[in-house]
């Protein structure tokens, strides 16, 4: 690993701790060439992932379009940005299970619906309005009746 400090390609490595649940290890490292310490983080890198939009275009695959999505759903929630990124971190893990090169927008959708229903039940029909792309009220009536519903039983 190339020091941050000197640039010199020698270094030893002090101590490694797995992180975010053993997806990625964290390395603290020391250059041999000038003693600076520094820190590196290392994780297992995923095929190409694709995602198909639902007019047929595809696009590289981004944790960040769910995040700032879920984000949007959740402002002013009592919803914190540690759930949210367990959420992405959950939809984002069931994806990779799926072993696919190419995912749908729908499914993505779908994953992240089911668990904002479960999370906020406010958050979930700001996600399901823009996500479904409610065109009037009666779609939001329904799907809050639908919420009641499930809520009961």
């Amino acid at each position: 690993m190339k020091c941050p400090k000197c640039g010199d390609i020698s270094d030893k490595v002090l101590d490694s701790r797995s992180v975010h649940d053993g997806k990625i290890i964290r390395r603290r490292r020391e250059c041999l060439g000038c003693g600076h310490r520094f820190t590196t983080f290392e994780e297992i890198m995923h095929e190409e992932l694709r995602v198909v939009k639902s007019d047929g275009r595809r696009e590289d695959f981004s944790r960040q379009k769910i995040y700032d999505g879920i984000l949007a759903a959740c402002r002013k929630r009592p919803v914190s940005s540690g759930q949210i990124n367990a959420l992405v971190d959950d939809v984002v893990e069931d994806i990779t299970r799926l072993d696919l090169t190419d995912v749908k927008t729908s499914l993505i959708g779908e994953l992240v619906m089911r668990r904002l229903e479960t999370l906020d039940s406010i958050a979930y029909i700001r996600f399901a309005s823009v996500y479904r792309r409610f065109a009037d009220v009666g779609q939001f009536k329904s799907t809050i009746d639908e919420l009641k519903e499930e809520t009961k039983g």
